[in-house]
């Protein structure tokens, strides 16, 4: 029974090897259908995990897919098996979307925040700076205010607040998540 799995295992690794490599040097199509019909069902799989969501798992089957296409001559057959290679490009993407939907989540909090304050005087002339603002600042925690002063105020990038603050670069987005939503809070009950 294992001689049997081993060589249809074997088999399908080559069918896929060949259509990669039709895929890159003719842009064979009828390859191509080969592996998307392959691998299509296990990167949506693989989507629905990461994302719980069926559009996402789609957009990572699409873009998985459409990069095999235009990268298919970089696979090197003697540096791995084309099923390594295509899970690499899988993985690769998805963390992609992750650092993309995370990035999205930061920007709608502090997006959500600053506009409650156009209302409100302004001081040094920087128009995210008003004195309610920097009240509710100053009452966060040392560890989140010391990440929202270094960010909005020094202006610093994320990464520069990291080694500013001596600290992986996760807290600092952490600290600035818990920040924000401790801010918007605070605020959204101040202008009620």
């Amino acid at each position: 029974m294992n001689k049997l799995n081993t060589i249809s295992e074997n088999d399908e690794n080559d069918s896929i090897q060949k259509a990669l490599c039709d895929v890159a040097n003719h842009q064979d199509k009828k390859a191509f259908e080969i592996l998307f019909k392959h691998f299509s069902p296990k990167i949506r799989a693989f989507g629905l995990q990461r994302f719980r969501q069926e559009a996402q798992a789609l957009e990572l089957v699409q873009e998985t897919m459409l990069l095999v296409w235009r990268k298919a001559t970089l696979f090197n057959a003697e540096k791995g098996k084309a099923t390594t290679w295509i899970y690499t490009i899988m993985r690769n993407h998805c963390f992609d979307m992750l650092r993309k939907k995370m990035t999205q989540k930061e920007d709608q909090v502090s997006d959500d925040l600053w506009p409650m304050l156009e209302d409100e005087e302004v001081i040094e002339e920087d128009h995210l700076l008003s004195r309610n603002l920097i009240a509710h600042i100053n009452s966060l925690p040392k560890p989140q205010r010391d990440v929202v002063e270094a960010l909005y105020i020094k202006e610093l990038s994320q990464p520069e607040v990291a080694s500013l603050l001596k600290i992986p670069l996760g807290t600092v987005k952490s600290r600035l998540r818990l920040a924000l939503s401790k801010l918007k809070t605070t605020l959204e009950v101040d202008h009620d």
